[in-house]
């Protein structure tokens, strides 16, 4: 599966890869990941299928909200989710943010709520939905803008224009990757467009046989899958060191980006620079009177 784990009877480990972005107006999750009532209560929220297939290991330190709390935030401070998709394990955390307004592709909202064949109602979990009447969703077709050959990318109101919703379908119809300006250069989130990192290699591309597996019985559309990888590799190696591609659920990239082992919360990890919220209060008393 992961490419890493020795031995066909060992467990083999993904994980799942957010982003918390901080602005002028407040927080955005990109994903979240499962959340705290999926660690709760997993067979209240999660099918057995994907429970006994994938057997995930429910951490309530490793969720987004007990994250962001160890930065110093809480769960109000969340203003805006941007979504890749809404498979189980993108959408299990949105229910911890309850003021925050979700953002996606329209196709993806459309597509899960209509429950058509028996994989949707495995993946796609109504239970977890909670926000809905906070989504907000855009077309995947007409208007937008082009950004690196990608056509209809979507900036989205209310959030800063640094972060673009980029439309990858193949792993789902409403699939979108999440770019974010990060310097002169920008971060791309490509969500489930592939999963292990060798994927995006440019001359001998290659995934391990689960993953490879386990893309073919989820993908949609599989001639879009296919077709947005290329394009995915195409992009990283004409434009290698302003663009940085990286997956939902690959760990190398995953540590590669964020400094620290995958199984680790993120008060295990290095040293963190102070939130905004940490670095007023220490402005304020460094202006206190001794």
């Amino acid at each position: 599966m992961d490419g890493r784990t020795r031995g066909l009877l060992r467990r083999g480990r993904l994980c799942c890869h957010c982003l918390l972005l901080e602005g002028d107006r407040g927080l955005t999750l990109v994903d979240t990941g499962f959340g705290l009532r999926d660690v709760r209560n997993p067979e209240a929220r999660l099918s057995s299928f994907f429970l006994t297939l994938l057997r995930p290991e429910f951490r309530a330190e490793l969720t987004a909200v007990r994250q962001i709390e160890l930065l110093g935030f809480h769960a109000r401070d969340v203003s805006d989710i941007v979504l890749t998709h809404l498979d189980f394990d993108h959408a299990g955390g949105l229910d911890d943010f309850p003021r925050a307004r979700v953002h996606m592709l329209a196709a993806e909202r459309d597509y899960a709520v209509q429950q058509k064949t028996w994989m949707d109602r495995q993946r796609f979990r109504p239970a977890q939905w909670g926000s809905e009447p906070r989504w907000q969703v855009y077309p995947t077709t007409g208007g937008g803008e082009a950004w690196y050959g990608f056509d209809c990318v979507r900036d989205l109101p209310g959030l800063s224009a640094d972060v673009l919703l980029v439309p990858l379908p193949g792993h789902t119809f409403g699939h979108a990757g999440v770019a974010v300006r990060q310097g002169s250069g920008w971060l791309l989130l490509a969500g489930d467009a592939y999963f292990y990192h060798r994927e995006m290699d440019a001359e001998r591309p290659w995934c391990t046989p689960g993953l490879r597996l386990y893309q073919t019985m989820l993908e949609k559309d599989r001639k879009m899958r296919l077709l947005n990888q290329r394009r995915l590799r195409e992009l990283k190696q004409a434009h290698a060191g302003v663009v940085d591609v990286f997956s939902a659920h690959d760990i190398p990239e995953f540590e590669r980006l964020s400094g620290r082992s995958a199984a680790l919360a993120i008060d295990d990890g290095p040293t963190l620079r102070p939130s905004r919220r940490q670095r007023r209060a220490e402005t304020r008393l460094n202006k206190s009177p001794p």
